[in-house]
């Protein structure tokens, strides 16, 4: 038991949560490939919704932030993670606005500065607060709301799900990944004693399975009314 609980076992138990971390994330980072193969194929947004991508990028942006050494102790694994996330997010978001109406095109950009000019000020504004631990704290409990709105942002896709009792605007695999990389930065945040990490992930996982249950609820329906013409056509 003492062997479990030292120091050496922990940190090897954080860094294989770490890296699973990473690797769910970049299944997550690149889930979205389909959508927008269809968008670009299509020439069209349809209904697809740009605010989850604009949630990732502003939340990728600033847990890199906190993940650096003069904010955060011992999380580069959270800065390299999203790092490469804000380059996938705003790579979605460029095509996203080429190829949505002009509406949509104008609200993206427009929030696609804001959110530029939001992590600018964040950036440079925490580098004068010369209190590392109050330093800390800020970008802290930014990172942790920021990354709760990503987590919460599907909430609108799945309102849509429910009132079109279909799951083709909530690709399956973008609900997977988020909620494997939640669960095991989750347990990553847990292992180094980080509530920024692990409430944020906690929520998040919860917020997956509950994807993940309406996805499967609303597939199912959704064959069982493909097959019921068949067997009445049939009959």
């Amino acid at each position: 038991m003492a062997a479990l609980s030292s120091p050496q076992t922990f940190e090897a138990y954080k860094q294989a949560a770490g890296v699973a971390g990473n690797i769910f994330a970049f299944g997550l980072f690149v889930s979205p490939i389909p959508t927008f193969r269809r968008i670009i194929r299509n020439k069209s947004t349809e209904q697809f919704s740009g605010i989850p991508y604009i949630y990732a990028l502003l939340n990728c942006l600033i847990c890199a932030w906190y993940g650096c050494p003069f904010i955060s102790y011992d999380n580069v694994l959270v800065t390299t993670v999203n790092s490469v996330g804000a380059v996938f997010q705003l790579s979605y978001i460029v095509i996203y606005i080429t190829h949505a109406e002009k509406t949509k095109k104008c609200k993206m950009s427009a929030l696609l500065l804001a959110v530029f000019g939001l992590f600018a000020a964040i950036a440079i504004g925490s580098l004068f607060v010369t209190d590392l631990e109050l330093r800390h704290l800020i970008i802290g409990f930014l990172s942790c709301a920021t990354l709760i709105s990503m987590f919460a942002s599907p909430l609108s896709v799945m309102n849509v799900v429910i009132q079109t009792r279909s799951v083709e605007f909530m690709p399956f695999y973008l609900s997977l990944s988020t909620f494997l990389m939640s669960t095991a930065f989750l347990l990553y945040g847990l292992f180094n004693y980080d509530p920024f990490i692990y409430v944020p992930n906690g929520i998040g996982t919860v917020l997956g399975i509950g994807q993940l249950a309406l996805y499967f609820y609303y597939n199912d329906k959704s064959k069982q009314g493909n097959r019921e013409p068949l067997i009445e056509s049939f009959a």
